[in-house]
């Protein structure tokens, strides 16, 4: 033997007893675990390790499911639906018990990493169809969430997430909706570049909410028929929400009519609302037809956040803006960093931004 192959030979040695060299798990050692209509989608999930998948034929499920497993994927059929829709009788599965379809659920101290869900539909849940809590690369692609109570696809205290691909309609608050948490005040959480990409949304009171975040994109989405398409909020919280994009968005004619809630006015005809928020990109956008009545009406709004920040350096350019009421460029806020540069509009509030 050779001086290069023995120190060849005591360098795998060393790093196979560091632990350093183990191979990833082979494509071999994945089991497909495959479930049918009738048979227990939580059975095959809590029976899954991680790497494996639980592919569900066509049909329609009546259950909730709760995947806590990392490196898991839960795939539905690519050509036929394959439905899930509430129980009967909703188990003691804190996720069906809480009125959610499927929820995804990591921990503080362990968030649950690379869990892909796809080619689904979740209709008819009492809250949300998706839920996602403490996840690290969520992937979220071609589901399509429908007349959920509350949010079609929703996440927080996560990152590095995709949504890609999905359908989100006719849902009784959000189609898509990612925030930082939603059980107490905290600044914005900085998401490492979550992907909003390539969704369709319609019929829900706002298309897709971005409250409190920073650091994620949103674009080449298409929002119509809701009371409002995209929201982008922020507050006085430490850090500020921000430091995102918002481009080439596809956003007409969200007419519906949403009444006033406690935090909200009225809704309808908003196209992309900023509020609170900083360093932010709005371009290349096309905003027509949203027309309405209400203090947020307008095709893209900058409006100080309900509790009075005024947004700062947003950079709103490049965009088509035509035919929204009360205008195609509203500057409804009182901060003096923000810039609209390139667009092209017919009316804006102040006058002189077309």
């Amino acid at each position: 033997m050779t001086k290069r192959q023995i120190a060849l030979l005591a360098c795998t040695a060393a790093l196979a007893a560091s632990g350093l060299g183990a191979a990833a798990p082979s494509a071999a050692s994945r089991a497909v675990h495959r479930v049918k209509p009738g048979e227990s989608i939580q059975r095959a999930v809590d029976s899954a390790r991680p790497g494996d998948t639980v592919l569900l034929a066509p049909g329609t499920y009546r259950e909730s499911v709760r995947i806590t497993t990392p490196n898991l994927t839960l795939r539905g059929s690519s050509l036929f639906p394959t439905v899930l829709v509430p129980a009967a009788a909703p188990g003691a599965d804190a996720c069906a018990q809480a009125g959610n379809g499927i929820c995804v659920t990591g921990t503080k101290d362990r968030p649950v990493e690379n869990v892909a869900v796809r080619s689904l539909t979740l209709r008819g849940f009492a809250k949300n169809g998706l839920w996602a809590t403490w996840t690290d690369r969520l992937e979220v692609q071609r589901v399509t969430a429908e007349s959920n109570g509350t949010w079609g696809i929703a996440e927080d205290r996560s990152v590095r997430s995709v949504l890609r691909h999905n359908t989100a309609r006719d849902n009784g608050d959000a189609g898509l909706f990612l925030a930082n948490t939603v059980t107490e005040e905290g600044g914005a959480t900085d998401t490492d570049g979550t992907v909003v990409s390539g969704n369709r949304v319609s019929g829900n009171r706002i298309g897709i909410t971005v409250r409190r975040l920073r650091n994620l994109s949103v674009d080449h989405n298409e929002a119509t028929g809701n009371c409002a398409a995209v929201f982008v909020v922020g507050d006085e919280s430490t850090p500020r929400a921000g430091a995102m994009s918002v481009r080439h968005n596809r956003v007409h004619e969200n007419n519906k009519l949403c009444p006033k809630t406690p935090r909200l006015p009225f809704l309808q005809g908003s196209g992309i609302v900023v509020t609170g928020a900083e360093d932010t990109v709005v371009a290349d956008n096309r905003v027509e037809d949203n027309v309405g009545g209400s203090p947020l009406s307008g095709g893209i709004v900058l409006f100080k956040s309900f509790v009075g920040v005024p947004n700062e350096r947003i950079d709103i350019r490049d965009n088509v803006v035509l035919r929204n009421g009360t205008a195609d460029l509203a500057n409804r806020d009182v901060g003096t960093t923000n810039t609209f540069r390139h667009n092209t509009c017919g009316v804006s509030e102040p006058a002189g931004m077309c």
